[in-house]
């Protein structure tokens, strides 16, 4: 905890903002745009209606443990839009704890999340009507349901009402006292087994991610007041989010742009990556900001700009989280957009944002952090902290505002919040170094480290080298079992259309940067 008396609820941050600047889009998507104070009316109706449907909070924190809920969940299960963000802002106001429903998963892990949650509520557009429909029989306590309509064609579920008629109901405004205890609820991606329900105070994560800390100082906001005195004077920014808000780091953008008064901007196509449309969006609204996720996006980002479909001049800043950017594709970026710095965040769904790297022309690299002021790194048996310029390698560790642990799971809320020296730290499992300069080097999470004959190689730094080649458009590495090594490295390669790749000349290519022992034992070519 921190010793700043004032502690923060989302609703009082949101309607605060709101109130300040009423007028000042919030939300363009194609010709639909919508200003703070419709977003906020919007999601206030849909408040209401939850409130109406009998979902809120049943039990207090101070009478819970760590890994307990007093709460209703509600899952957000739907592609980017001003639903998606009125479902966030109408849960908290609600006292209902939203979390992301991943709308890539199969039925048999949507039963799993929906079950895991308990999830009393869900909201979800109609293209997911039929999968949702499979698991609806398991699930007897999921009794709201709230369907955004699209044009899949699907028709109403049996039982679930039309979003836009949910929010026009006449239900009257719920009036709930809402607590900086108030629960986000944010499932990991499973990349350390099956996904786990991280639960934060909502205090707590607006502090790390909602835009509570001063953008340049990191200083703490102290009061409402100060929060609403930063817009005055100030002219909405343009940023544009492409990953979907169903991953934490999107809703964290767009939290921070609402508590900052910026105006956010999605791609007309959600459903996939359309990186012309992206571009044409960029140059119509002049989007100042926008935000990727690895190679995956900026790859097809960068081959968009540079066939000159649209001005882009207005892009200063290219936000990047989530996955690794490499250096090749960074480099690309400012070759496309030299007038742009690109920002490398790290953070994860038990940390929150927590380190941050900028790039500009001449001075491109991957790997190595500037810390925020509550991030270490912790000694291998997390008994200390390692100083800086330490030997070997430690945990990446958070402290300060972090969250209250797993969901239902006291046992890995033990292991993975556990306290260090007398204070409570998030250790997720990331690998990393603290170096003298201060940096932090991060090595990589130990999930995904090969084990190769007593050495310990990291994935990321394997998939950098290889990706750097100028054929390769995308590259996974992973260990495969190996009678001489244990583990040996392998690495499946997808090649830019029309390009040539032999699997000697990728190895070869990736040997100038990396020992030999980390080298891939063979490479598979896929489409």
């Amino acid at each position: 905890m921190s010793d700043i008396a004032v502690e923060f609820t989302v609703p009082a941050v949101t309607a605060a903002v709101a109130a300040a600047i009423p007028d000042r889009e919030l939300i363009i998507q194609g010709d639909r745009r919508f200003t703070y104070a419709e977003i906020m009316e919007r999601a206030q109706r849909l408040a209401a209606y939850l409130h109406s449907r009998g979902v809120g909070c049943h039990t207090e924190r101070s009478a819970l443990e760590g890994h307990e809920v007093g709460q209703d969940l509600v899952g957000l299960y739907a592609y980017n839009g001003n639903e998606f963000v009125e479902s966030l802002i109408g849960a908290f106001a609600a006292r209902v704890a939203p979390f992301n429903v991943n709308f890539r998963y199969v039925k048999s892990e949507l039963q799993y999340l929906l079950a895991d949650s308990g999830a009393t509520a869900l909201i979800y557009h109609a293209a997911f009507a039929p999968r949702l429909a499979e698991v609806l029989p398991d699930l007897p306590q999921l009794r709201v349901l709230i369907q955004i309509a699209d044009d899949s064609g699907n028709g109403l579920l049996d039982g679930a009402v039309d979003y836009e008629s949910a929010i026009n109901s006449e239900s009257p405004t719920p009036a709930v006292q809402h607590s900086p205890d108030d629960l986000y609820v944010l499932y990991t991606g499973g990349t350390t087994g099956m996904p786990k329900g991280v639960l934060w105070r909502q205090h707590d994560i607006f502090m790390t991610s909602f835009g509570g800390r001063n953008l340049m100082t990191g200083e703490p906001a102290g009061s409402l007041d100060e929060i609403v005195g930063r817009l005055a004077g100030s002219t909405a920014t343009k940023l544009m989010i492409l990953p979907p808000l169903i991953h934490g780091a999107a809703q964290w953008s767009v939290m921070t742009a609402i508590s900052t008064g910026q105006t956010v901007v999605f791609p007309s196509v959600v459903d996939h990556l359309d990186a012309e449309d992206v571009v044409r969006t960029i140059g119509r609204e002049k989007v100042m900001a926008v935000t990727v996720v690895g190679d995956a996006i900026a790859r097809p980002l960068v081959a968009a700009i540079e066939k000159g479909i649209a001005d882009v001049s207005s892009l200063a800043v290219v936000a990047n989280g989530g996955a690794l950017l490499t250096p090749f594709v960074k480099q690309r970026l400012i070759d496309v957009l030299p007038n742009a710095i690109v920002v490398d965040g790290v953070g994860s769904s038990e940390t929150g944002a927590q380190m941050h790297h900028m790039s500009t022309a001449g001075t491109v690299s991957t790997g190595t952090f500037n810390a925020g002021p509550d991030t270490f790194v912790a000694a291998e048996n997390l008994g200390s902290l390692l100083p800086p310029g330490h030997d070997g390698m430690g945990w990446l560790a958070q402290r300060g505002y972090v969250p209250l642990g797993y969901k239902g799971d006291a046992a890995k809320t033990a292991a993975t919040f556990p306290v260090i020296e007398g204070v409570r730290y998030a250790v997720p499992g990331d690998r990393a170094r603290h170096r003298a300069d201060g940096c932090i080097e991060l090595l990589g999470r130990d999930s995904v480290t090969i084990n190769s004959g007593g050495e310990k190689i990291f994935a990321e730094e394997v998939e950098t080298a290889i990706a750097s080649h100028p054929a390769v458009v995308d590259v996974v590495v992973t260990g495969r079992p190996s009678d001489r090594w244990g583990q040996e490295v392998v690495a499946v390669v997808t090649l830019a259309d029309g390009a040539k790749g032999e699997e000697g000349e990728l190895i070869d290519h990736a040997a100038q940067t990396l020992a030999r022992y980390k080298l891939p034992k063979a490479i598979v070519f896929r489409p």
